[in-house]
């Protein structure tokens, strides 16, 4: 959880991961603890969300996503505060979702007003949202065509509760895995539920 510092944790990056452990999880997300990557701050933590494919009656992938913390009492002039928050969230999705023109602004907006809608306090947001359509050739050519969407993302949390950062992370990885949504009036994407034929 400390990297490889020997220094004793911070009180604040202390607090920050109580907060994160008091985040209630949706009944079919599995969010576990994992290790961090090394060399990016004195301090990190990390997550990774996966969707429970038993409750939905299927043994194919259907969503995952990281979520890392990183502190640095420096606060690196990069940003902008003493924390920073790296995220990642991919799906499978149907073909003909996979070509919408707006898929890539769906998703970043899906994120943003997750946070917004928890008042979460934070700057310096940036991120990619990459569409991947895959066809199959040769031996996997009898294979139907396949599609996803990954969006990563990072920003500088303006406070050491990080609860309401988490939360936005889960609802964007049930977002785009198809799964209804914790906020209201938020349109679903059409999620590719069988295998590649």
């Amino acid at each position: 959880m400390n990297g490889a510092s020997p220094e004793p944790t911070p009180e604040e990056f202390a607090f920050a991961v109580d907060s994160i452990r008091e985040v209630d999880v949706r009944d079919d997300l599995q969010v576990r603890t994992i290790p961090a990557p090394s060399g990016l701050a004195p301090w990190s933590i990390a997550l990774a969300a996966e969707v429970d494919t038993a409750s939905h009656g299927t043994d194919l992938e259907l969503g995952a996503g990281r979520f890392v913390l990183l502190y640095d009492p420096e606060a690196p002039e990069a940003w902008g505060g003493r924390f920073r928050i790296i995220c990642f969230a991919q799906a499978p999705l149907e073909t003909e979702i996979g070509v919408d023109p707006f898929l890539a602004d769906v998703a970043w907006s899906w994120l943003t007003d997750a946070l917004d809608e928890r008042l979460a306090d934070y700057s310096a947001a940036s991120g990619t949202a990459t569409k991947i359509i895959s066809t199959g050739y040769g031996e996997l050519a009898e294979q139907s065509d396949g599609a996803k969407i990954e969006l990563r993302a990072s920003w500088t949390p303006m406070e050491a509760d990080i609860s309401a950062h988490v939360e936005a992370w889960i609802e964007l990885v049930g977002m785009l895995a198809g799964l209804p949504p914790a906020s209201e009036g938020v349109t679903l994407l059409s999620t590719r539920r069988g295998g590649r034929d």
